[in-house]
């Protein structure tokens, strides 16, 4: 039985959330009450209180016992942002974004034992077709679009902002490389989902506006010097 437990509007990004919620998915309860316990950030504490109101919850209403649950699942979903401006030089304002996020627990007291003995069957069946395809000279040709579309899955493609990440690549360019581009301006273009020259290189004139939106930038500095030192970094590193 499912037991599910909702922390609305929390006073924390989605994203800081989500670092907690890989540690403890998949764990017994009182091993991820242990982590949160000894975890030194906000979000463990609020993942905790969520955890308390579920176990709660499953002994006082559905009488189950607290020795067999475990975190089934730990979501957390992107709640509204509250929208202040901060003064700056010369007359000017800078926006100041405070995100909100939904925290969802969910305990279970039943472990899927069927789903594990499926696998196997369905790998048996596609490796003859796999090893074929290995075999045959055209395979080779046709294996190498798909090793391209399974680089390209790791980004997604905004119309606004041109291709961004979810999470960081396991290779990250230096971007403090570019002129105008300091430790702070690099960590928000990394929390946007900036992480490569090639990103900043394929910007086009509206991702160049949404970019100073969001960043609330108004400098001398203008973009297409960032762009075109973007390109020159990309050809240098790969040539």
């Amino acid at each position: 039985m499912d037991v599910t437990s909702t922390y609305k509007f929390a006073r924390i990004s989605a994203r800081k959330a989500r670092d907690v919620a890989r540690e403890i998915q998949g764990l017994p309860v009182s091993d991820a009450l242990d982590i949160l316990n000894f975890t030194p950030r906000k979000g463990a504490e609020l993942f905790a209180k969520t955890m308390k109101t579920a176990l709660a919850d499953a002994e006082n209403n559905f009488e189950l016992p607290l020795d067999g649950l475990f975190v089934k699942s730990a979501v957390v979903g992107e709640g509204p942002t509250f929208k202040r401006f901060k003064a700056r030089a010369r007359g000017s304002a800078s926006s100041i974004r405070k995100r909100t996020s939904h925290i969802t627990v969910v305990l279970s007291d039943e472990v899927a034992e069927e789903k594990p003995a499926e696998k196997p069957k369905a790998q048996e069946k596609a490796a003859p077709k796999a090893e074929k395809k290995a075999e045959a000279p055209k395979g080779e040709k046709k294996s190498a679009p798909k090793e391209e579309k399974a680089a390209a899955s790791d980004g997604r493609v905004d119309e606004k902002l041109g291709m961004v990440y979810d999470s960081a690549p396991s290779e990250v360019d230096d971007l403090k490389e570019i002129s105008g581009v300091g430790p702070k301006l690099e960590e928000k273009l990394n929390s946007i989902g900036v992480y490569k020259y090639e990103q900043i290189a394929n910007w086009k004139k509206e991702n160049i506006e949404e970019f100073d939106e969001l960043l609330s930038f108004k400098g001398r500095i203008e973009r297409d010097e960032w762009v075109a030192k973007a390109k020159e970094l990309h050809k240098e590193k790969h040539g």
